[in-house]
């Protein structure tokens, strides 16, 4: 396939999602269903037009479904109510580490007995159907910060938390195929994989998102006519917060999660904002009156970082 067709086909569709968005939201299916449709159409199983190997292409692959996934954790963290309380995530909790292992241990079990799977790999399949796409679930999140929902902020607050209690499993079914190293009688996986992975992230992502947080209300304090650019500042911590996350050996994708939701509890907070959609957004002065407090970095860098999360979907 030349680049002029790849180019013909991306533009295609994205003309065809940007006149029919209305149209496609309140239809029966997500938009995702139509990209599906259209990969079908123009693939190997349709009319043959291009061929792509994931085998051969799995390294590109593996980079671009990271980068949607990081993106689209970033933009349901910053959707979360604040302040953060257990009463209120104690559901979601339950979804993300209760659930999601009773899952694994069921799909591992029917891989195991009924596919005769090595243990490793049932195991692995598992981990690896168990989450819920963040990407895909864009459908059923919260629709903002004030969204009622209780349903779909378990959903989102879910989607958002089960990868890092996902991950572990997914070494734990390398380990048993000799891929990792579990330790003696799993000490290892225990302590490093799920204790220290799990805990690590989540403190890196609170870190630097109330640091990121901070800053801002500090410089905007301090410089009253400083200007940022939130779209960079929203992707400079999600790329900050998982780049530390890699080099510690911690779970990345929990550590984006926490730092959205740890930079939206922190501006509304520094700001001395209640906890309502309208009020994030605002930010005007009138004449005679002293500039407000401005918290709306988490809003502007999601509404860019949606429209990055719907782009990342066409292309993948």
């Amino acid at each position: 396939m030349t680049t002029a067709t790849w180019f013909l086909l991306l533009g295609a569709l994205l003309l065809l999602v940007g006149f029919t968005a209305s149209y496609i939201k309140n239809g029966p299916a997500t938009s995702a269903i139509v990209y599906l449709l259209v990969g079908f159409i123009v693939g190997p199983m349709g009319f043959g037009l291009f061929h792509f190997n994931p085998l051969e292409e799995s390294a590109l692959l593996e980079l671009l479904t990271e980068i949607a996934v990081l993106i689209s954790l970033y933009c349901a963290g910053v959707k979360m109510p604040a302040p953060v309380t257990f009463r209120r995530w104690r559901n979601p909790l339950r979804l993300a580490v209760v659930s999601m292992s009773l899952t694994v241990g069921i799909v591992a079990l029917f891989g195991y007995f009924w596919l005769a799977l090595p243990l490793g790999a049932a195991v692995l399949l598992g981990a690896v159907v168990a989450p819920t796409d963040p990407v895909l679930a864009t459908e059923v999140q919260v629709r903002h910060a004030d969204d009622p929902d209780r349903l779909r902020f378990a959903l989102t607050s879910e989607a958002g938390m089960n990868d890092g209690s996902a991950f572990p499993f997914v070494m734990l079914g390398l380990g048993l195929l000799g891929l990792h190293d579990l330790g003696d009688a799993g000490w290892r996986w225990f302590a490093v994989d799920v204790v220290w992975a799990s805990g690590a992230g989540i403190i890196i992502g609170i870190v630097a998102g109330c640091l990121v947080g901070w800053l801002v209300q500090k410089l905007r304090s301090t410089f009253t006519q400083s200007e940022f650019l939130e779209s960079f500042l929203g992707l400079g911590l999600i790329a900050f917060a998982y780049g530390v996350s890699l080099l510690v050996n911690a779970w990345g994708f929990l550590a984006v999660f926490s730092a959205a939701v740890a930079l939206r509890h922190t501006e509304l907070k520094l700001a001395g904002l209640k906890q309502s959609y309208s009020d994030t957004t605002s930010g005007e002065t009138y004449p005679g009156e002293a500039p407000k407090a401005i918290a709306h970095v988490h809003q502007s860098s999601l509404i860019f970082n949606e429209h990055l999360e719907r782009l990342a979907e066409i292309v993948l």
